[in-house]
């Protein structure tokens, strides 16, 4: 079994050996690096070459507006939030998943393996960098949802739902529902059979 190498940037050393420790336990992760701050993870990436990035939400240095435009060589792992603190949507929306602080550690190892396949598949670009909740939201428009179902499915606002759409249509070039099933489709977001043709 291939073991995914980790890097944690987190200033609460107990939040991080918290974090070094679940990831050991499962055996399918390794934390080979800790840093207080991006910055510092930054200079020594290239060194320390992690599959994942696992990037806390309350730095207290703050977390730029695109992470991975700040610091390039970031572009070849996987950039993971540790949601440790509410951050604006713009700063959330750059990570490839979201894992909680109280997540269950079988969630925070699965969500993990999902982000490290996902950037493996999909290396990272401008125009496909959908969050997690973004492809959610693309899914069920593609199943043909109205914002009121998806919002009640997701337990989310119906303006969070168009904020998403509004975003997805962005990031993808695509406005309209038949464009955005070709393109979930296409990117393997969803399965033939779960739309009507």
């Amino acid at each position: 079994m291939r073991r995914y190498r980790v890097a944690i940037v987190e200033e609460s050393a107990v939040v991080a050996e918290g974090l070094r420790a679940l990831l050991a336990g499962g055996g399918e992760f390794e934390a080979v690096y800790v840093a207080e701050d991006i910055r510092t993870l930054a200079e020594r990436f290239a060194l320390v070459a992690p599959d994942a990035v696992v990037v806390s939400t309350s730095l207290s240095c703050g977390l730029p507006r695109n992470i991975r435009s700040a610091y390039p060589d970031l572009r070849s792992a996987a950039l993971v939030a540790l949601a440790v603190a509410v951050r604006e949507e713009e700063i959330m929306r750059q990570f490839d998943s979201v894992v909680n602080i109280y997540d269950k550690p079988s969630q925070i190892l699965k969500k993990l393996r999902a982000a490290v396949e996902q950037c493996e598949a999909n290396p990272y670009g401008d125009s496909h960098d959908l969050s997690d909740r973004e492809r959610d939201v693309l899914v069920r428009v593609a199943k043909g949802l109205s914002n009121k179902e998806i919002a009640d499915d997701l337990n989310i606002s119906i303006h969070t739902v168009m904020s998403h759409r509004k975003n997805i249509a962005h990031k993808t070039g695509i406005k309209s529902v038949a464009g955005l099933t070709v393109y979930a489709l296409l990117n393997n977001l969803l399965d033939r059979n779960d739309v009507e043709l």
